[in-house]
Formats: structure tokens, sequence, C-alpha cells
């Protein structure tokens, strides 16, 4: 066989449980972790990997349009959400990009399955308002991933390394600015720049 022209591809292990799927945008697995299918929901193109034990692993998606254009390779923590992609998204109207490596944390282990609880109570809550508080409650009680460190390019036109503490607030910034100067910041938990060598 020479070609082979598909929506969707399975691919199993010699017992037929599912290790890879290959898909269109139509066709995408919603993906699956401590044993239950997620439910169905919009995914773009790509590959959604699977480990042993039948939980998403990570996965390449891409998209490219007029409006949005973007492709991401994700790592998921063991019986959890992504902690590593590379990334690559860009806003083609406002020719606005960001790329690199993002890394993510999570305070508690094992916090899945309440995490999609709460999520799914949060979307039956009347007011925006209503769900703001569940979502403020849900940092609180430690169920949501902080954002840790991204290296590349962001959407400001800043080139360098940006770390954030385990509250996912900034705290070391080593950077070429839109003005291409040079900046090393170190940043308290206000924000507050607190060092800041002088050129």
């Amino acid at each position: 066989m020479d070609e082979l022209t598909v929506k969707r591809m399975n691919v199993v292990d010699e017992n037929g449980a599912l290790r890879m799927v290959i898909s269109n945008e139509h066709r995408q697995h919603p993906g699956r972790m401590n044993g239950q299918q997620l439910p169905v929901r919009e995914r773009p193109a790509g590959f959604i990997f699977f480990n042993e034990a039948g939980d998403e692993c990570g996965g390449l998606i891409y998209n490219g349009s007029d409006k949005d254009a973007g492709l991401y390779l994700s790592v998921d923590k063991f019986r959890d959400d992504q902690v590593m992609q590379l990334q690559y998204s860009e806003d083609p109207q406002k020719r606005r990009r960001k790329y690199g490596l993002q890394l993510w944390d999570y305070p508690k282990e094992r916090t899945f399955d309440e995490r999609m609880q709460r999520f799914k109570a949060l979307k039956q809550l009347a007011t925006r308002e209503e769900q703001d508080k569940a979502y403020e409650q849900m940092r609180r009680d430690s169920l949501l991933m902080q954002d840790r460190l991204f290296i590349g390019q962001t959407y400001d036109n800043e080139m360098g390394l940006f770390i954030k503490d385990q509250d996912g607030k900034p705290r070391i910034k080593i950077f070429i600015d839109k003005n291409r100067q040079p900046r090393i910041q170190v940043l308290d938990t206000d924000g507050t720049i607190i060092h800041q060598p002088s050129s």
C-alpha cells in the first residue's frame, strides 16, 4: 500500500487497548482519565496518546485559519492534565503571537476527578458572579494548575525566561523587551520589582 487516506485511525497494543488516535477535528477522541471517557468536546486535529493505564497522556494538536492558528505538543502528568507544552499560538488578524516552552504545576496530587466535578457544577451556576466565586474557591482549594515557567516570545514581543512561584505569581524575568533592550527583574509577591541591575 503506497497511500492511506482516513478521517481517523486508532493505534492499539497487542491486546487491543488504545494507545494512540490520529484524527481530524470532527472525529477526535475526547480523552480518557482514571478509566472514564471524558464528555464529548471540540478538539483540533492531531495525535492523542494513551498510556498503559488507559489514560490520555499527551498529544500533538494543531489548527490554522485567518482568525486563529496554533500548534501544541503536550505532555500530561500521570493521572492528571498537562504539565509541559511546546506551543505556538497566533492571532493572524492582530498579528500577535506567542511561542515557546510552557511548564505548569499542580499544588495537590490526584485532583483530576474533583476538578472535573467542580467545573461541571460551576457551569450550572446561574450568574457570572457565582461562577467567578466558585472558580476562585477552586484556586483556594489547590485544584487548579499553576503557571510556573515560560521560555520563548510573549504576546508583548518580549523574548526570554519568565519564572513564577508556587502561586503563579511572576518572580524572575530575564528577557529582551520589544525595544530590543535586555532586562533582568526580580519581583516580590505583589509584582513589585525589588531588584533590577542598572544598565
